[in-house]
């Protein structure tokens, strides 16, 4: 359990003043919270002998050792509690960055809902086993062997009497919390359970109400709401016997003393200052017994916790960069040498979990400043063909070049930022249309603005929009239509004035004719720029240069539009069935 609590070593070792110093103010408060029953014991035994004269002084005694606990326990509670509180802020950091460089199938295997947990949850039971979990470990420790070394000096005899029910009490602690331990991990896992179920109910609320499934869904959450909180009352249900039950064994050394004390007292073997003492102490040990009980709780739940956050910490993140990699931008708009901008040798790449390559020995050289079309069936290979250009899959060594150099050669960010991505799926962030068009490029003259969002059309819709450009979006551009998104996607990309521009079946909620106005303003202002564009229309890929077909990973046509429809394959036969789609004007939709 306690290997878990590595990760905290180096924020331990960096906060370690703060931790020393809280240290420090909790034993003197402790130290002076045992002080007290000595001032009442000897009032005690001046009043019973009728002196008077001291009692005055030693009141006077006892505010001021108050003073001193509450100042002690302010500034322990300000370096211990502040020290975790930065421990939690700098973990939740350095668990996002850790977020931003893992690869995309780790997002593929896990739920947003359950990393959402580990960040919050989980973190703060980090916090309180870093903070809470020290001082209750540290008070009861120093508290319980000052009290028996106090207890034991006073009235040793007495003293063996009332520790006996602390056997017992060590015992129930050990069992408590092994129990602790599983059912906290349940009620985590529970959590992060009832959490997925929230964030996919709240992303795909537009297709649960079309569907009229809320009821469905509220069902769904109400089964794991029920769990939840059947796991967490069965984790309260422990606490609800333990606590009392110690409070009980504990109250069983009051009754000791008073039986053995008490008899002392009338015997003249004790005076009655001494059990009144003896009884603040034991007052004062009930709460290292609860206490013991809190610590393991807490250090059980922080363990839980950090394992759930090392498990993440742990993944590896995206392939390193090698040594010496290159960090300035290609060009590859058209160089003077004709070095092509991407090329591609006998490419062969394979999911770990595939039996069958998703690329098949393709080979392809893609010409600076052009413009490529690529077509393919579902399952051809085409979305995987885009994602090893970035490197979002890592492709063999060798086998895909950007201006003539490995893409592996390439430091990530420089590689990444040579493409500019408008994918099929378009997602937006929940802020103003401008600043999503802007996200890549903050610093965008005005002209440019209007120059990309000319090309990508999206211009002409801006008086529809309440508030023009600034008008928000919404999560994920809800108050947008598909074909607002793609075009607010593709305008966002030109602003980044990538040298590739990648088009992954990006004007597929777009109407013909708006079609024909982006592409034919994107090629003419093209500025020599290369171009990959995925589609399955072939009014989309005529406009390119070249054009690839895939067919199960292979390459299996290649060439102009008109050489591809004047052959046989499998181009030709979409372009006639497209053909056939005409507009109510009998115009052909697609060809």
């Amino acid at each position: 359990m306690l290997r878990e609590f590595r990760t905290l070593l180096p924020y331990l070792k960096k906060y370690r003043l703060n931790y020393l110093l809280g240290l420090v103010f909790l034993v003197t408060v402790d130290a002076a919270q045992l002080a007290i029953p000595q001032f009442v014991r000897r009032a005690v035994d001046d009043l019973s002998l009728g002196r008077t004269g001291e009692v005055p002084r030693l009141a006077l005694a006892i505010v001021g050792v108050a003073a001193v606990v509450a100042a002690g326990r302010f500034l322990w509670r300000y370096f211990l509690h502040g020290a975790a509180r930065r421990i939690e802020v700098e973990l939740r950091d350095r668990l996002f960055d850790h977020f931003m460089v893992l690869p995309s199938s780790f997002y593929q295997k896990n739920k947003i809902g359950d990393l959402m947990a580990r960040s919050t949850n989980d973190l703060q039971a980090i916090r309180m086993a870093s903070s809470m979990g020290l001082v209750t470990f540290v008070d009861g420790v120093f508290m319980s062997a000052a009290i028996l070394v106090i207890m034991t000096a006073r009235n040793p005899r007495i003293t063996l009497y009332t520790i006996i029910p602390l056997v017992p009490i060590t015992v129930l602690i050990l069992i408590f919390g092994k129990m602790v331990g599983a059912r906290f991990k349940r009620v985590q896992e529970l959590y992060s359970k009832l959490s997925d179920v929230v964030q996919e109910t709240m992303t795909g609320i537009r297709v649960v109400k079309s569907f009229v499934k809320e009821e469905v869904f509220a069902a769904r959450f109400a089964r794991g709401n029920d769990e939840y909180r059947d796991a967490s009352m069965g984790l309260a249900k422990i606490f609800g016997f333990f606590f009392p039950f110690i409070a009980f064994l504990s109250g069983l050394t009051t009754l000791i003393l008073l039986w053995a004390g008490g008899g002392a007292v009338i015997e003249n073997r004790m005076s009655p200052g001494d059990i009144t003492a003896l009884l603040a102490y034991l007052e004062m040990l009930i709460w290292p017994m609860i206490g013991a009980g809190f610590t393991v709780n807490m250090i059980q739940r922080g363990a839980t916790s950090l394992k759930r956050v090392n498990e993440i910490l742990d993944e590896k993140p995206e392939a390193a960069d090698r040594p010496g990699t290159i960090r300035t931008v290609p060009s590859c708009r058209a160089p003077a040498d004709g070095t092509p901008a991407l090329e591609f040798r006998s490419l062969t790449f394979s999911y770990p979990e595939a039996r069958d390559p998703a690329l098949k020995n393709l080979t392809l050289r893609v010409p600076g400043g052009t413009t490529l079309g690529i077509l393919g069936r579902i399952g051809s290979g085409k979305s995987t063909l885009l994602k090893l250009l970035p490197r979002m899959l890592e492709p063999p060594e060798g086998t895909v070049f950007l201006a003539g150099r490995d893409v592996l050669d390439y430091d990530l960010e420089t590689l990444r930022k040579t493409f500019g991505f408008v994918p099929q799926d378009t997602f937006l962030f929940s802020d103003t249309v401008r600043a999503n068009i802007l996200f890549a490029a903050p610093d965008l003259s005005p002209e440019l603005f209007d120059r990309v969002t000319s090309i990508s059309a999206i211009d002409r819709d801006v008086k529809d929009f309440p508030a023009g450009w600034d008008t928000i979006v919404g999560e994920k551009g809800l108050t947008l239509s598909g074909g607002q998104k793609q075009r607010v996607a593709i305008a966002r990309a030109l602003a980044a004035d990538p040298e590739i521009l990648v088009f992954d079946d990006a004007l597929s909620a777009v109407d013909t004719e708006t079609e024909e106005r982006i592409l034919e303003a994107l090629l003419a202002r093209r500025a020599g720029r290369t171009n990959l564009i995925i589609s399955n229309r072939v009014s989309t890929l005529r406009h390119a240069d070249r054009i690839a077909v895939l067919d199960g990973g292979v390459l299996t046509q290649f060439g102009t539009h008109e050489e591809l429809l004047a052959g046989e394959g499998f181009y030709s036969e979409i372009a006639r069935l497209q053909a056939l789609v005409r507009d109510p004007d009998g115009r052909p939709l697609h060809g």
